[in-house]
């Protein structure tokens, strides 16, 4: 499959079809590849990066105000920060499956890049700016609205999981939450990595991931749901 078929394909995923191609050609390419291929018209990612992050920054404001009347303004700058912060936004790329779709450099490329949180983080924003310039803040609105706004408790109960799942030992009264490695595979830049998590040394729930602190995140997350399903209360 070639690149332009490539784009077609996220095209149908993302549930919007580009009039200029360049915009989205131009928001899946990092600099290294860029730099590599000696690109001067096809420009990188991170000036429709910095556009995006601030119509998702505007849309997930609106959000907040019209959906938590009570809520201060200093509660809804810290609950906005943690919607759209880094983790965040990667999760909603990899449920995009939006790696498949970036253009790195061999060196990148060979450092693990296309998995990396931050990069996976910028190629979605910089989609929302190619959205915005290519069909209006309209169209970049609904987008936010599908890929970030839906679900979006749910993933934050991913990513603060380990803390949650900690409050939840102590209020339980257990001692002992322990994570531990019991597998890897993969080379090295696809590395796989196995977690299972105890506690007081019983094996409550096992994960995979890409690395270390994500496979320990999706442990803890289908703890909770399992001690949730326990005590539903």
């Amino acid at each position: 499959m070639d690149f332009e078929e490539n784009l077609s394909g996220l095209e149908e995923r993302i549930g919007y079809v580009f009039k200029d191609k360049s915009l989205l050609k131009s928001a899946l390419t990092h600099s290294s590849f860029a730099n590599e291929m000696k690109i001067n018209k096809w420009e990188d990612y991170q000036r429709l990066e910095y556009l995006g992050d601030a119509v998702l920054e505007l849309v997930s404001s609106e959000f907040l105000y019209n959906n938590n009347p009570d809520m201060k303004e200093g509660s809804m700058s810290k609950t906005r920060a943690s919607m759209v912060c880094e983790p965040s936004l990667a999760i909603c790329a990899k449920d995009m499956d939006l790696s498949r779709f970036v253009l790195l450099g061999k060196g990148e490329e060979n450092s693990g890049g296309r998995y990396r949180n931050s990069i996976l983080s910028d190629v979605f924003e910089a989609i929302i700016g190619a959205i915005y310039i290519d069909g209006g803040f309209d169209k970049a609105k609904k987008h936010i609205e599908r890929f970030v706004l839906e679900g979006v408790n749910e993933r934050q109960l991913f990513i603060d999981s380990k803390s949650i799942l900690q409050e939840m030992i102590q209020a339980s009264h257990s001692s002992v939450l322990r994570y531990e490695l019991i597998g890897e595979s993969g080379p090295e830049h696809e590395k796989e990595f196995e977690m299972a998590l105890y506690i007081n040394d019983e094996l409550v729930s096992k994960a995979k991931g890409r690395n270390k602190k994500e496979t320990e995140q999706k442990a803890a997350y289908e703890a909770i749901k399992i001690l949730k399903k326990g005590n539903p209360s």
